[in-house]
């Protein structure tokens, strides 16, 4: 079994198939197709090359992953699961160092962001921002990088041998981000949730009409996101996520709603998503 992920070993993305596919399928770590892009995930999902994938698609403080919902457009996958994983970091070193002996920290820009609390009271230490947090960590071990820290997971001290400088540094402890785990072919599981995508002219009401016809058939509208159609100016491409007491009633509503948009495709139908901490 190979899963595609952007980024690389000990990766957030990394951990969050660590979970997905230890908890659905029994295997503790399948073996990773680690991709630059997120576009060059899908290509390989595409191709075969990879049997799986893991996606990041929002993150409580940083919103959307506005690219990745293009991409699910142009692609044609199927989201298969979701996990929600609590983003813990940790700042992280060669053996022997402390924080006083550090010149600069790297990290994904976000990571930094995200640390601004403990990163504020050394204003000496410079700031640079890498692709990934884990990559940040392997190159100190690779280089044997005197002076450097990273942002990252305790997986990715572990994984590089660091030592762990100071722990649980993230200002908001409450920051999860969500995954999508996709498939070429559909789940054959009982699904509970669902995301959509749809497309509207700019008239009066349409979208009120789509929502209350998801309202007759008590489908629960869990987030709706909407992007420009490009060349279509004032018209959008919704993507909606839902779940639903009764599947028949989810069938339905889809049936009917078919009659009042454009190019309704479900990406995919899934079980919800546990939530984890990523250690």
């Amino acid at each position: 079994m190979k899963v595609a992920i952007q980024g690389g070993n000990a990766s957030f993305h990394d951990i969050a198939t660590r979970f997905y596919f230890n908890e659905n399928f029994g295997i503790a770590k399948p073996e990773l197709i680690c991709c630059n892009t997120f576009k060059e995930v899908f290509e390989q999902l595409t191709t075969g090359k990879a049997d799986y994938a893991a996606l990041a698609i929002e993150n409580s403080i940083a919103g959307s992953i506005l690219g990745n919902y293009k991409l699910l457009q142009q692609y044609h996958v199927n989201i298969i699961g979701e996990i929600r994983l609590r983003i813990i970091l940790d700042l992280m070193a060669l053996p022997g160092q402390k924080i006083d002996d550090i010149h600069t920290v790297r990290s994904h820009y976000m990571a930094l962001l995200q640390c601004d609390e403990l990163l504020s009271q050394y204003p000496n230490i410079r700031h640079e921002e890498a692709a990934d947090t884990a990559d940040s960590a392997r190159d100190i071990r690779l280089g044997n990088q005197i002076g450097i820290a990273a942002i990252a997971s305790r997986i990715a001290a572990e994984d590089y041998q660091l030592h762990i400088l100071a722990s649980g540094i993230e200002d908001d402890k409450q920051n999860f981000t969500r995954f999508f785990i996709l498939a070429n072919k559909p789940s054959n599981e009982i699904p509970e949730k669902a995301t959509l995508s749809f497309q509207l002219h700019n008239e009066t009401g349409s979208l009120s009409k789509v929502l209350s016809m998801f309202n007759e058939f008590e489908v629960n509208l869990t987030k709706i996101q909407s992007l420009p159609r490009i060349g279509f100016p004032d018209e959008y491409t919704f993507h909606i996520d839902c779940d639903w007491k009764d599947y028949a009633d989810y069938k339905e509503s889809i049936r009917k709603i078919r009659t009042m948009v454009s190019d309704l495709k479900i990406l995919g139908e899934y079980k919800k998503g546990e939530i984890y901490n990523s250690w």
